[in-house]
Order: C-alpha cells, then sequence, then structure tokens
C-alpha cells in the first residue's frame, strides 16, 4: 500500500507594501543628474558689459579700464635669415638675443568717435651667435582704441602706451614665436616686460619737465 505524500508549495513571503511604496515614493522625489543640470545652449553669446555707450560691431570693452578695443592687426612683418642653412646644423651654441621695444601712438579721425587712437606696438629681436647675425625678427602690431571721456588729458598718453601694448604683447610674442618657428629654429619666448617702466625710461625727459612746471 503506498501513500501518497502532499507536496508543498513553497509560498512566497507577502512584501511590506506600505514600506516598499514609502521607497518609491522616496526614490521619485530624488532630482536625476540629468534634471539637476541646466545646459546653456552652445550658440548664445556671451553678454557684453554696459559701458553707458553704444559700442560698434566688432569692439570690445575692456574690464577696468576707460578704453575700446575696435581693432587689432599685423601692421609690418619681417624674418632674415642670412646665416642658413650654416646656422641650422646641430650642435651650434645658442644665439644671443637683443630684443628692443618701440611705442607709438596716433589720433584718428573717425565719424562718430571721439578720443580714437591708433598705438602700435614694435618687437625687434635680433639673434647673433660670435658676433654673426644668425635672425632678425620685428613685427609691428597695431590696436585701435577709443578713450572714455572721463579720462583727463593728461593721462591719455601713458593710459595709450603702457595698457595697449600690455594687452598687444601676448599677440605680437606669439606672431615672433612662429615666424623663428618657420625660419628653422626652436620657438621664441620674448619675456614678459614692464611696459610701465618702459614708458618712463622712453619720455623721461618729458616726465621731467611736466614735473617741473607742476611744482
Amino acid at each position: 500500500m503506498f501513500l501518497k505524500r502532499k507536496s508543498k508549495t513553497a509560498k512566497t513571503p507577502k512584501k511590506p507594501v506600505k514600506k516598499a511604496a514609502k521607497r518609491v515614493a522616496a526614490k521619485s522625489k530624488k532630482p536625476t543628474q540629468k534634471e539637476s543640470k541646466t545646459e546653456t545652449p552652445k550658440d548664445q553669446a556671451p553678454t557684453a558689459p554696459a559701458t553707458g555707450t553704444e559700442q560698434p560691431a566688432g569692439s570690445q570693452h575692456i574690464p577696468n579700464l576707460p578704453l575700446i578695443v575696435h581693432g587689432q592687426y599685423v601692421r609690418d612683418a619681417s624674418f632674415e635669415n642670412p646665416s642658413a642653412p650654416h646656422a641650422l646644423r646641430a650642435g651650434h651654441a645658442a644665439p644671443k638675443m637683443n630684443v628692443n621695444f618701440g611705442l607709438d601712438a596716433r589720433k584718428l579721425s573717425e565719424p562718430g568717435l571721439e578720443n580714437m587712437f591708433e598705438v602700435v606696438l614694435t618687437v625687434n629681436v635680433e639673434a647673433t651667435r660670435e658676433g654673426k647675425p644668425v635672425f632678425i625678427a620685428e613685427v609691428q602690431y597695431g590696436t585701435t582704441v577709443s578713450v572714455g571721456p572721463t579720462v583727463p588729458q593728461e593721462q591719455i598718453h601713458p593710459l595709450l602706451l603702457i595698457e595697449v601694448p600690455r594687452l598687444a604683447f601676448p599677440f605680437a610674442r606669439q606672431i615672433l614665436c612662429d615666424m623663428a618657428v618657420q625660419g628653422g629654429y626652436p620657438p621664441l619666448l620674448v619675456a614678459p616686460v614692464n611696459f610701465q617702466q618702459l614708458y618712463i625710461e622712453k619720455f623721461k625727459n618729458e616726465l621731467a619737465k611736466k614735473a617741473k612746471k607742476q611744482a
């Protein structure tokens, strides 16, 4: 006689419905990473700072300075390589660098704009080895700016020949570096210059005369 065993079906434990619902509700309240980010449209241009006057298209106001830059450009550039290809051979000692700076400013007549000026920064580099020229590089970098009407007349000259060359120097430096590389030499890195000290040295006679008049 065979005895039949009753097959026990495994009972699934009852889930705590109330606790599970609370967890789901809590998770749904947390913002996802995508929802928390606010994306800025790629084609949205930055807002220009308010200057109180309408700026021409393409101009740029310089923060903390009463200047508006209207254009930057190469006035003139030259590279002479008289010792090539001999100077390009390996094993030569590093050439001696002689760097000179020139500053110049002139007033421009521009309809609708007052106090418009062109400032030209000239950087000349002469590389020599044992008294012989290796290469000569020069760039004249121009910048057109307009000065704010609140600037006193006596401060316009130092503003143009100190602050504007300071803005133009990185661009002129990069052009000289590229010319040296194209000429077959290592990158030419002109050391930063103190344009305030350069201004004082160049115009020390004029500054001394003004100091005597004011005394």
